[in-house]
């Protein structure tokens, strides 16, 4: 379809992203994207967020993402709907210091609590099934992720919160794999945690602290899903 004659969405599908909103005015929407949910359409993807919030949201015709989250990732995603909020925010997370982004991440293992960075870079190649592959490289772009513990389950899992320094991308699950600790429904640590009702990624953006054109700043957090939520009990018990 057109981008002005998008096709008709399941109307599910519309108030679930409707109810996903955490935070909007004039110029930015700022929603807790579901896990599993594509941000835009393509690649045997008919339609994601972006298109979504399109047909929500008709009498802005400039609404566009101001950055992307994988499709099996969950939590803080900001939609501009002005260009000049585009504008402002594609400044911004240029600035190393002025977006912060704090991820929740659960890993395989025990993360020791003196490994509080991991610098590798990252090297990204396209597949042919159009899908992106990132690796540590030496060829690669320099990547920084800060790490830092949040709760420990025995020497099986630890969930720990990540904050990419630098933005590439599949940074965390890369930088994490590569420190030794693979991202839970990752391949490398899926099956026991889809025993336990984990049927997901368990990478979710769970902080956002951004400064608006007017000189405030904008802090939002956002919850985890029932999913995470009891998969983490489970790991408990």
């Amino acid at each position: 379809a057109e981008r002005d004659e998008p096709a008709p969405l399941a109307q599910g599908l519309l108030e679930r992203m409707e109810a996903a909103i955490v935070y909007e005015d004039k110029a930015l929407i700022v929603v807790n994207k579901p896990a599993g949910i594509a941000v835009h359409g393509g690649s045997g993807v008919s339609a994601g967020v972006i298109e979504v919030f399109r047909q929500l949201r008709p009498d802005a015709k400039d609404i566009e993402l101001v950055h992307r989250l994988d499709r099996d990732t969950s939590g803080l995603l900001m939609i501009a709907k002005k260009r000049s909020m585009l504008r402002h925010l594609h400044e911004a997370l240029r600035g190393e210091k002025i977006v912060d982004k704090r991820y929740h991440a659960l890993v395989r293992g025990h993360w020791p609590a003196g490994k509080k960075n991991v610098r590798a870079p990252l090297l990204k190649n396209n597949l042919r099934s159009g899908e992106r592959m990132v690796e540590v490289n030496v060829e690669g772009k320099d990547a920084l992720t800060e790490f830092r513990v949040l709760r420990r389950f025995g020497d099986f899992a630890t969930l720990v919160e990540a904050r990419p320094i630098t933005g590439r991308t599949h940074q965390i699950r890369v930088h994490a794999k590569h420190a030794g600790h693979a991202i839970a429904g990752d391949e490398d640590f899926s099956r026991e945690i889809r025993e336990l009702g984990g049927k997901r990624l368990f990478l979710h953006a769970a902080q956002l602290r951004v400064p608006l054109p007017d000189g405030q700043v904008l802090e939002l957090e956002a919850p985890v899903d029932e999913m995470w939520q009891r998969s983490l009990e489970r790991l408990n018990d």
